[in-house]
Parts: structure tokens; C-alpha cells; sequence
């Protein structure tokens, strides 16, 4: 199956599931009366709405350059996800509020809750398979959209979990003030993997430099080469949704041919496609007495012509 298929066809998956457990826990949630039941609804719609917006930016990502988008539409991937972070931070809010109304204002719920037990039960395994089809072929794909979806989706498995556990207690203790303190809780989580998904969007969106050690890489790979010198670090590269951008200067000994500068180069870009494989890398060769001697050699030698 192809890459685009499947990235299509988890992203369909998320849809599906998310909806699904939307619909479960607001039913349960307003039967019980359980807030941290209903934060864990908002949560799902929320992601249920990532999951959408990642279905249509892989589409759209997917798009070849056209004449309007010279380098592509990778960048449609990074808004899908830098939208998706905002959207889980803003539920957390929400959960936060109403868990404080709660707290302040006293706790109406029904003790004996088992209906709520089982469908989180029902959505911990959920997540756990979907999320876990996400990461997968977030990965193959190096795709941010769908890294954050599986995001979402991890954090609404520890979410659900803890709710689980605050409902069994629940029913234990019949300690019904533990229902907004778990809302809380999982606020918290989820604000937390909303802000992550959101600076790490932000940055490609913002063409931030790919981590130093990945670019550290890249020198050593050149380094490996005795005829090529990286000039004055000038390695830029950049994440635009699925694809990766890296531009770079490479200087040769003015007796290096020009078959010769090609043969390297090409092998240099073969060995960072083992780093990056969905990658368009473009290197400039130029002789290293560029600008130091040229004016007694090179230039003569064009002057002359």
C-alpha cells in the first residue's frame, strides 16, 4: 500500500473512533452527572475536529508543486496541526472552568456509575490501537499532522485511564468531590500536549532549523568526503510538513572537474536521504579560492574568454 493510502486511510480510522467515543461518553456523562466523564466528551470532540482538519491536510499535502506552491503544499500539514494544538488547549480551559464551578458550587453525580467505567474502559483500548496506527505511520511518512493527531490520542488514553481509576474510586468511596479534581487533572494533560503540538507546528511554520544533531549528521557526512568542505556552516534546513528542506554550499579545489563535484554531491545527497528520506536538497559547488584568488585565475581566465 502506498504511503498516501495509508496515511489517508489512519487518518479515516481517527475520524471514525473519535466520533464514536464522542457520542459514548456525552450520553454517559450526562446520564451521571460526571464532569470528568464530559471533560473526557470535550476532549474526544476536540479530537475529533484535529482529526478531521488531519484527514483534509494529508490530502492537500499530498498535492504536487503547482505554480502558486513552487516548493509544495507540505506547509498545509503544519497548519493542520498548529490549528489541532489550539484547539486541544482551549478544551483544557473549558474542563478547567467548569471543573472549578464544580468544586466551588458542590458535586451532583451519581455514585454508582458503571455505564461511565465501562466506556472508558472501551475508549482506553480505543486509543490505544488508534494512536498507536498513527505514530506508525506518522513516522513512515514524517508527517506532523498526524503525529499530532496520535498525540491527541495518547493523551486521551492516560486521560481515560485516570478517569477509570477516578470513577472506580468513586464507587468505592462514594467520594463524589474526586469527579471535578480528576477533570483537573486530565486539564492539565491535555493543555500540556495542546501547547507541545502547537510550538512544534509553529516552528515549521515558521521555518525554524532542524535540531542540531540532525544537522551535525550532515557534517559528518560531508566531513567523510576529501574533496568537499562545508563553507561557513552554511547548512540551512527546514521541516515543511512532510518534506524537509536543506540547502548547503560546498567548496572544491579548483582542480576538481565538474563530473567530479557532481559524483560527490550526488553521494552526499544519498547519504542525507538515509537521515531524511522525503527530502529536496540543493547544494551550490564553488572552487574554495572563490573570492580569494579568483581575481589573478578565475576571473582572468572569464575575462579572457
Amino acid at each position: 500500500m502506498q504511503i498516501y493510502q495509508k496515511k489517508r486511510l489512519v487518518a479515516g480510522l481517527s475520524i471514525t473512533s473519535n466520533i464514536i467515543l464522542s457520542v459514548l461518553k456525552i450520553i454517559t456523562g450526562f446520564m451521571s452527572g460526571s464532569l470528568s466523564i464530559i471533560s473526557e466528551a470535550i476532549h474526544s470532540l476536540s479530537d475529533f475536529f484535529a482529526s478531521v482538519l488531519t484527514f483534509f491536510s494529508v490530502i492537500k499535502s499530498s498535492r504536487p508543486a503547482d505554480n502558486d506552491h513552487p516548493y509544495g503544499h507540505g506547509k498545509y500539514e503544519d497548519m493542520a496541526g498548529f490549528i489541532e494544538g489550539l484547539l486541544i488547549i482551549f478544551a483544557s480551559l473549558f474542563i478547567i472552568y467548569e471543573a472549578t464551578k464544580k468544586i466551588v458550587f458542590g458535586v451532583n453525580m451519581d455514585a454508582e456509575n458503571i455505564s461511565g467505567i465501562a466506556v472508558m474502559f472501551i475508549a482506553v483500548i480505543f486509543n490505544i490501537i488508534v494512536s498507536s496506527l498513527l505514530f506508525k505511520v506518522a513516522k513512515e511518512s514524517n508527517s506532523i499532522s498526524l503525529y499530532a493527531d496520535g498525540e491527541h490520542l495518547r493523551t486521551d488514553v492516560y486521560s481515560s485511564l485516570g478517569v477509570l481509576i477516578g470513577l472506580i474510586l468513586i464507587n468505592i468511596t462514594g467520594y463524589s468531590i474526586l469527579d471535578p479534581i480528576i477533570a483537573i487533572l486530565v486539564a492539565v494533560m491535555i493543555f500540556r500536549a495542546g501547547y507541545t503540538i502547537s510550538k512544534k507546528a509553529a516552528e515549521n511554520l515558521l521555518d525554524h532549523s532542524l535540531p542540531d544533531e540532525n544537522i551535525e549528521k550532515m557534517k559528518q557526512i560531508i566531513k567523510s568526503y576529501s574533496g568537499a568542505v562545508l563553507k561557513n556552516d552554511s547548512i540551512k534546513a527546514r521541516q515543511s510538513g512532510p518534506s524537509t528542506d536543506i540547502d548547503m554550499v560546498l567548496q572544491f579545489p579548483e582542480s576538481t572537474t565538474i563530473c567530479a563535484c557532481h559524483k560527490i554531491c550526488d553521494e552526499i545527497e544519498n547519504q542525507i536521504r538515509l537521515i531524511y528520506p522525503n527530502c529536496s536538497i540543493s547544494i551550490h559547488s564553488e572552487p574554495i579560492c572563490y573570492k580569494k584568488n579568483c581575481l589573478n585565475s578565475c576571473d582572468k581566465q572569464h575575462y579572457n574568454m
